[in-house]
């Protein structure tokens, strides 16, 4: 398997993931939408807060933020974050898989010497020809060995700037991608005239006999422009991000 692979698999299944799931953990430590749950995790978190504060929760604390994000869902920034750190923890994971799977199998033995007996000449040779094979076999086990270990040593320095790219290339995506569809001319106003997304929207109208098809990619562009993008879009933004990222540092550092 090539290099590399298990290390962008894991990257955007741990942004996909992070993104998808944080909604659900939110909910089983009690950051719900109808408030905080009693008993909870997050009853225990906010009580805490609020014996810190004097008897209050501080806008713009953990606990507050974590309230919100149950209440009214993830954040366009929040979903960002989460990404980041669900690809850089897929990194990591992949990363590892990728060492043990390229990890060197040894060597055959060597072949088994012949039958005493015979012409004592040719059992001389055969015996130099065994001892031959058998430097070779060694020759080339260190060969093998040394280049793995530099191979794992150029890794373990790669990894950080890997886990970088990735966590900023999440990020950025996920932010940028309003802003994008509203240069495409998908904006909370309708579709521009004179935009790419009016020129979308007419080849998709000819092609579906004057009007656009729910569920197309036009009508879906166009609502993740006039009302935000949604969770699972995000989830799908920070993934193609943070894969991008993963691989231009990896391909910049020569192990994909």
């Amino acid at each position: 398997m090539k290099r590399g692979l298990f290390t962008i698999l894991g990257v955007a299944t741990g942004a996909v993931g992070t993104v998808v799931l944080a909604p659900v953990a939110l909910t089983m430590a009690g950051f719900t939408s109808a408030g905080i749950a009693a008993g909870s995790l997050a009853a225990s978190m906010m009580s805490s807060a609020a014996v810190a504060s004097g008897g209050g929760v501080a806008a713009g604390s953990l606990v507050a933020l974590l309230q919100s994000a149950g209440a009214a869902g993830l954040s366009a920034g929040a979903a960002a974050v989460v990404a980041s750190v669900g690809g850089a923890a897929g990194a990591v994971v992949g990363g590892a898989a990728d060492m043990l799977s390229h990890s060197n199998s040894p060597p055959s033995p060597p072949p088994s010497p012949p039958p005493p007996g015979g012409d004592q000449e040719e059992d001389e040779e055969e015996e130099e020809e065994m001892e031959m094979t058998q430097e070779l076999m060694l020759k080339y086990v260190k060969q093998e060995h040394s280049e793995f270990v530099r191979f794992n040593k150029s890794r373990l320095k790669m990894d950080p700037l890997t886990l970088i790219a990735t966590g900023a290339a999440a990020a950025g995506a996920i932010a940028a991608a309003p802003a994008v569809l509203a240069a495409a001319g998908f904006t909370a106003g309708g579709i521009a005239a004179g935009s790419v997304a009016s020129t979308l929207i007419s080849a998709a109208a000819v092609a579906n006999g004057g009007g656009v098809a729910a569920g197309g990619v036009v009508a879906v562009l166009q609502s993740a422009g006039a009302a935000g993008i949604p969770l699972a879009g995000q989830a799908i933004v920070g993934a193609v991000g943070a894969t991008l990222g993963a691989v231009a540092s990896m391909a910049s550092n020569g192990t994909v």
